[in-house]
């Protein structure tokens, strides 16, 4: 990859970086393997840029690779998947340290929706990002419709789960 690739990468990397938290916090339970999956995510991201063409959002594309990635870990825990090195120092990627506190208004919810199936977690995740259900659908391959009935059967398990 060539050096303007990698520091378009590594800028759009730079300013993406919530989203790829955001999904770990909802993949995982501890700090320990939200760091390990934050690496994971980012080492496919890098190997999977080269086929990056630009037709989607540089995020839609991100949350597909980043949704994946966690999905394919945590579905099959005893299958690790190859990586290749990427030295964020080389790169100069500022890791922001992943605050809890802050996120502790909304501990319940995350609880929640960890009782949820992996991809009923990844529509959530986007429903609560503000993505449209054009955008939700064409990241997760599945209809318009289909989003849209699954957001609302989530929705009622949700309330469910919340309010015993």
């Amino acid at each position: 990859m060539n050096t303007t690739a990698e520091k378009a990468f590594v800028q759009q990397l730079q300013e993406n970086q919530n989203l790829i938290h955001k999904i770990c916090r909802l993949y995982t339970n501890d700090e320990d393997a939200h760091k390990d999956l934050f690496q994971e995510i980012t080492i496919q991201l890098w190997k999977a840029y080269p086929q990056f063409r630009g037709e989607a959002k540089f995020t839609t594309w991100a949350y597909r690779v980043a949704l994946n990635t966690a999905i394919t870990l945590y579905r099959k825990k005893g299958r690790t998947l190859s990586t290749i090195e990427f030295d964020s120092k080389l790169h100069k990627v500022n890791q922001e340290e992943y605050n809890y506190e802050e996120e502790e208004h909304i501990k319940m919810l995350y609880q929640a929706v960890q009782q949820l199936n992996d991809i009923e977690k990844a529509l959530v995740f986007m429903y609560l990002e503000d993505k449209d259900y054009t955008e939700i659908a064409e990241t997760l391959g599945i209809s318009e419709v289909n989003a849209r009935v699954k957001m609302n059967r989530i929705k009622g398990k949700l309330k469910k789960i919340l309010n015993p």
